[in-house]
Protein backbone atom coordinates (compact mmCIF):
# COMPACT_ATOMS: atom_id res chain seq x y z
CA UNK A 1 0.00 0.00 0.00
CA UNK A 2 2.73 2.36 1.15
CA UNK A 3 5.18 2.81 -1.87
CA UNK A 4 6.22 5.36 -4.61
CA UNK A 5 4.03 6.28 -6.84
CA UNK A 6 3.47 5.50 -10.72
CA UNK A 7 5.28 8.36 -11.90
CA UNK A 8 3.03 8.52 -15.16
CA UNK A 9 0.41 8.82 -12.29
CA UNK A 10 -0.72 12.40 -11.05
CA UNK A 11 0.27 12.69 -7.35
CA UNK A 12 -1.96 14.40 -5.46
CA UNK A 13 -1.07 16.44 -2.14
CA UNK A 14 -3.26 15.96 1.02
CA UNK A 15 -2.30 18.29 3.50
CA UNK A 16 -3.67 16.99 7.16
CA UNK A 17 -3.66 18.85 10.28
CA UNK A 18 -5.72 18.71 13.81
CA UNK A 19 -6.15 20.42 17.34
CA UNK A 20 -5.07 23.65 16.41
CA UNK A 21 -7.50 25.10 18.92
CA UNK A 22 -7.61 28.49 17.21
CA UNK A 23 -4.00 29.11 17.02
CA UNK A 24 -2.88 28.80 12.99
CA UNK A 25 1.09 28.83 13.02
CA UNK A 26 2.86 30.28 10.50
CA UNK A 27 5.16 27.12 10.19
CA UNK A 28 2.16 24.91 9.73
CA UNK A 29 1.19 27.29 6.74
CA UNK A 30 3.98 26.77 5.48
CA UNK A 31 4.41 22.58 5.46
CA UNK A 32 0.98 22.64 4.59
CA UNK A 33 1.51 25.30 1.06
CA UNK A 34 1.37 23.13 -1.84
CA UNK A 35 -1.47 20.53 -0.74
CA UNK A 36 -4.25 20.39 -3.45
CA UNK A 37 -6.61 19.38 -0.35
CA UNK A 38 -6.69 20.29 3.40
CA UNK A 39 -7.96 17.78 6.29
CA UNK A 40 -8.82 19.11 9.39
CA UNK A 41 -9.55 16.10 11.75
CA UNK A 42 -11.26 18.69 14.52
CA UNK A 43 -10.48 21.04 17.62
CA UNK A 44 -10.42 23.95 15.25
CA UNK A 45 -11.20 26.06 17.93
CA UNK A 46 -11.50 29.05 15.60
CA UNK A 47 -13.28 29.90 12.50
CA UNK A 48 -10.27 31.73 11.14
CA UNK A 49 -8.23 28.81 11.16
CA UNK A 50 -10.35 27.03 8.79
CA UNK A 51 -10.34 30.53 6.55
CA UNK A 52 -6.92 30.63 6.65
CA UNK A 53 -6.76 26.90 5.10
CA UNK A 54 -9.22 27.46 2.67
CA UNK A 55 -6.50 30.09 1.31
CA UNK A 56 -4.26 27.18 0.99
CA UNK A 57 -6.43 24.79 -0.63
CA UNK A 58 -10.55 23.32 -0.25
CA UNK A 59 -10.63 22.47 3.53
CA UNK A 60 -12.67 19.56 4.73
CA UNK A 61 -12.91 19.70 8.80
CA UNK A 62 -14.80 17.97 11.64
CA UNK A 63 -16.03 18.58 14.50
CA UNK A 64 -13.46 17.91 18.02
CA UNK A 65 -14.54 17.85 21.29
CA UNK A 66 -13.88 21.70 21.68
CA UNK A 67 -15.63 23.31 18.83
CA UNK A 68 -18.37 23.54 20.75
CA UNK A 69 -19.31 27.31 19.49
CA UNK A 70 -21.54 28.71 16.98
CA UNK A 71 -19.48 28.48 14.24
CA UNK A 72 -18.87 25.30 14.45
CA UNK A 73 -22.29 23.63 14.38
CA UNK A 74 -22.24 22.97 10.98
CA UNK A 75 -18.96 20.61 11.19
CA UNK A 76 -19.98 17.24 11.07
CA UNK A 77 -18.68 14.80 13.57
CA UNK A 78 -17.28 11.94 10.88
CA UNK A 79 -16.88 13.12 6.34
CA UNK A 80 -15.60 10.97 4.11
CA UNK A 81 -13.71 12.64 1.44
CA UNK A 82 -12.64 10.63 -1.97
CA UNK A 83 -8.82 11.50 -3.40
CA UNK A 84 -8.19 9.80 -6.82
CA UNK A 85 -10.91 7.24 -6.17
CA UNK A 86 -9.91 6.65 -2.26
CA UNK A 87 -12.20 7.01 0.51
CA UNK A 88 -10.64 9.42 3.69
CA UNK A 89 -12.51 8.82 6.59
CA UNK A 90 -12.30 11.50 8.80
CA UNK A 91 -13.27 11.78 12.61
CA UNK A 92 -11.55 13.77 15.61
CA UNK A 93 -11.54 10.93 18.56
CA UNK A 94 -10.30 7.19 17.12
CA UNK A 95 -12.35 5.76 19.68
CA UNK A 96 -15.80 7.13 18.05
CA UNK A 97 -14.57 5.17 14.96
CA UNK A 98 -18.18 3.35 13.98
CA UNK A 99 -16.91 1.79 10.75
CA UNK A 100 -15.04 -1.48 9.80
CA UNK A 101 -12.58 0.51 7.33
CA UNK A 102 -11.54 -2.05 5.04
CA UNK A 103 -14.99 -3.75 5.07
CA UNK A 104 -16.68 0.01 3.92
CA UNK A 105 -14.11 0.10 1.59
CA UNK A 106 -11.76 2.83 3.00
CA UNK A 107 -8.41 3.78 2.33
CA UNK A 108 -7.44 5.92 4.70
CA UNK A 109 -8.62 7.03 8.48
CA UNK A 110 -7.73 10.21 9.45
CA UNK A 111 -8.43 11.53 13.28
CA UNK A 112 -6.92 13.45 15.75
CA UNK A 113 -7.33 14.25 19.53
CA UNK A 114 -4.25 12.53 21.14
CA UNK A 115 -1.84 15.20 19.92
CA UNK A 116 0.38 12.40 19.03
CA UNK A 117 1.53 11.99 15.53
CA UNK A 118 1.15 8.39 13.82
CA UNK A 119 1.21 6.75 10.78
CA UNK A 120 0.15 2.81 10.56
CA UNK A 121 -1.75 0.35 8.64
CA UNK A 122 -3.58 -2.02 9.94
CA UNK A 123 -5.58 -4.66 7.28
CA UNK A 124 -4.79 -2.44 4.53
CA UNK A 125 -6.21 0.66 5.88
CA UNK A 126 -4.20 3.57 6.79
CA UNK A 127 -4.87 4.80 10.09
CA UNK A 128 -3.20 8.61 10.25
CA UNK A 129 -3.24 10.62 13.32
CA UNK A 130 -1.32 13.77 12.11
CA UNK A 131 -0.54 15.15 15.80
CA UNK A 132 -0.78 18.78 16.88
CA UNK A 133 -0.36 21.93 15.04
CA UNK A 134 -1.65 24.00 18.20
CA UNK A 135 -0.60 25.36 21.47
CA UNK A 136 2.66 22.65 22.83
CA UNK A 137 1.26 19.63 24.85
CA UNK A 138 3.74 18.28 27.25
CA UNK A 139 6.82 17.67 25.61
CA UNK A 140 4.45 16.41 22.06
CA UNK A 141 6.18 17.58 19.35
CA UNK A 142 3.88 20.08 16.97
CA UNK A 143 2.76 18.24 13.40
CA UNK A 144 1.32 17.89 10.69
CA UNK A 145 1.20 15.35 8.22
CA UNK A 146 1.15 15.48 4.18
CA UNK A 147 -0.15 12.01 1.70
CA UNK A 148 0.71 11.50 -1.59
CA UNK A 149 -1.79 10.11 -3.32
CA UNK A 150 -1.26 8.69 -6.73
CA UNK A 151 -1.97 5.42 -8.62
CA UNK A 152 -4.08 3.89 -5.84
CA UNK A 153 -1.50 4.47 -3.68
CA UNK A 154 -0.69 6.28 -0.54
CA UNK A 155 2.45 8.11 0.93
CA UNK A 156 2.09 9.52 4.65
CA UNK A 157 4.46 11.41 6.16
CA UNK A 158 4.79 13.26 9.65
CA UNK A 159 6.11 16.67 9.22
CA UNK A 160 7.52 18.46 12.48
CA UNK A 161 7.01 22.27 12.74
CA UNK A 162 9.39 24.38 14.16
CA UNK A 163 8.79 26.35 16.65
Amino acid sequence: MLRSPDPECKIVLVGVISDTHGLMRPAALTALSGADLVIHAGDVGKREVLDRLRQIAPTYAVRGNIDRQRWAVDLPATLDVDVQGLRFHILHDISGLAVEPGREGISAVVFGHSHKPSIEVREGVLFLNPGSAGPRRFRLPLTIARVRVSGGRLEPEIVTLEP
